[in-house]
Parts: structure tokens; C-alpha cells; sequence
């Protein structure tokens, strides 16, 4: 099925999920020194919501999990906010003219990071044939990119992560939604700073939100995006749950244009 948006046709029947399905088994991913996530029946006295066991005509699962940590999650402002904001408020449009750019983070120190220079050079190194009038949600892939991180340990590795004068520089290219394939846009331990998180939604104080904070402005982390998908431009549709929170597990797609 072809859909046409603006002048740019996409293959509808061939989706392109850059999300990681979240498990109760070893496999899943984890991050911030949690447990796996926890997928159960329910049980009432003898009752069990399985249909396997022959007591119940229904599949009928509890499902403990926390999106932070546990997979592929978009996340709004309200991460980071002594205000509740909502993920479920803040996203109300899925479509968006997406770029994907593949990094290798640069050591520094003991840290591998993503400068602004890398996001700079990779941006302007991704002109595709049909070009976009707009890059609205931008899409990192980070070398090396081997397939264990779709069930990877993150938690006390220090993973790399983003820089604030790059997250300033993301911003400020107009770019409102940000997905990345690590567990956090900001270094591991960093002493409760959030410089790349605060850069990104423009939000100087965390319990005061300025005028010009980002409130549509999303960020989307632990991703995965194969090799054989190329850099460059397409149509992003970004799908998250209807939970009330500040974030909430996602599932981006992407469509070749």
C-alpha cells in the first residue's frame, strides 16, 4: 500500500521497526539497576488467567515494567520536571520527516561521547536524493552496532552519551523529536545534572519551567537499527501507549521515501 505524504510517497507495507519488544526474559534489555520485567497471570485462589493450565478460557497477564529501563521508550519533558507533564499530552501528531545518521562517539576521558561536531558533520553529510524541506525528528544510530544491545546490561557501564553543547545544537536545528539507540541522552552518573536532557527541551529550571521550554518536544531512547538500514531520509511514524506518564514504551517506524 503507497501513502503519499506532501510529495513524498512511502511503502506502507514495508515498515521498517526500530524498536525493541520488551520481554520477561533474559534477553530484555535493562538499565538503571532494575530487575527484568515481569509478565504473569493472574491468579485468584485456585483460578489462573492461562490457558495453558486448564483453568481459565483466557490469557489474562499482569505486566510489571518500568519504560525507563526496560526498552524502547519516548519520553517528554515532564521526565525531568517538579511539574507533571504528560507523554500522552505531548505527542499529538505520529508523522514526521525523519534522518537517520550513524556516529561513532569519541572518547573523552574515560566517557565515549557524541560531540556537536559529529552531529553537525553527520547532518550535513546526509543529503539523499529527495531531500527534506524539514528534519523533524532526527535518528542516531552509534558505532559500534552490534545486536546484543537489543538485550544488553547497561546499568554502572557508562554508556556513551550526548553532549550538551550537541544537544544545544540539535535544538536549535528545529529538530522536536530525538531518538537515540542508548539508554539515556546523558551520562550515567552525572551528579543529577541533565545537561543533554535540559539542552534538548530548553528547560533552565526543573522546578520553574521557563516560557520556551520544548513541551511537544520528545526524546526516544534504547532503539535499535540494523546495519542494513542506510543514513539517510524518511518518514518516521512514532507510536506510543496511552499512558499518562512521562513516558511511555514506544515503537518508532520507520518508511524508505
Amino acid at each position: 500500500m503507497i501513502a503519499k505524504i506532501n510529495k513524498f510517497e512511502i511503502n506502507l507495507s514495508k515498515p521498517i521497526d526500530i524498536s525493541i519488544p520488551l520481554t520477561n526474559t533474559d534477553e530484555n534489555p535493562i538499565a538503571w539497576y532494575i530487575e527484568k520485567p515481569v509478565i504473569e497471570p493472574v491468579v485468584f485462589g485456585d483460578w489462573i488467567g492461562k490457558v495453558s493450565e486448564g483453568k481459565s478460557s483466557t490469557n489474562f497477564n499482569n505486566i510489571f515494567f518500568n519504560p525507563h529501563g526496560h526498552g524502547t521508550h519516548t519520553e517528554c519533558l515532564g521526565h525531568i520536571t517538579n511539574e507533571f507533564y504528560s507523554i500522552n499530552q505531548s505527542l499529538k501528531q505520529f508523522f514526521f520527516f525523519a534522518k537517520l545518521i550513524t556516529i561513532e562517539p569519541e572518547k573523552i576521558g574515560e566517557d565515549l561521547v557524541i560531540t556537536k561536531e559529529h552531529i553537525s558533520s553527520s547532518l550535513n553529510g546526509t543529503n539523499a536524493s529527495t531531500p527534506l524541506s524539514k528534519t523533524e525528528a532526527l535518528v542516531i544510530r552509534t558505532l559500534p552496532n552490534q545486536k546484543d544491545k537489543k538485550s544488553r546490561k547497561y546499568s554502572n557501564t557508562n554508556p556513551p552519551y550526548l553532549s550538551e553543547e550537541a544537544a544545544i545544537f540539535i535544538r536549535e536545528s528545529e529538530v522536536q523529536h530525538l531518538l537515540i539507540d542508548l539508554p539515556s541522552v546523558d551520562k550515567e552518573h552525572d551528579e543529577g545534572k541533565l545537561l543533554a536532557h535540559k539542552a534538548f527541551w530548553n528547560v533552565k529550571d526543573t522546578l520553574h519551567l521557563n516560557a520556551d521550554a520544548r513541551l511537544n518536544a520528545t526524546i526516544t531512547e534504547m532503539i535499535y537499527v540494523p546495519d542494513e538500514i542506510e543514513d539517510g531520509n524518511y518518514i518516521l511514524n512514532l507510536q506510543i501507549a496511552s499512558f499518562e506518564n512521562d513516558a511511555s514504551p514506544s515503537k518508532p517506524i520507520l518508511y524508505k521515501i
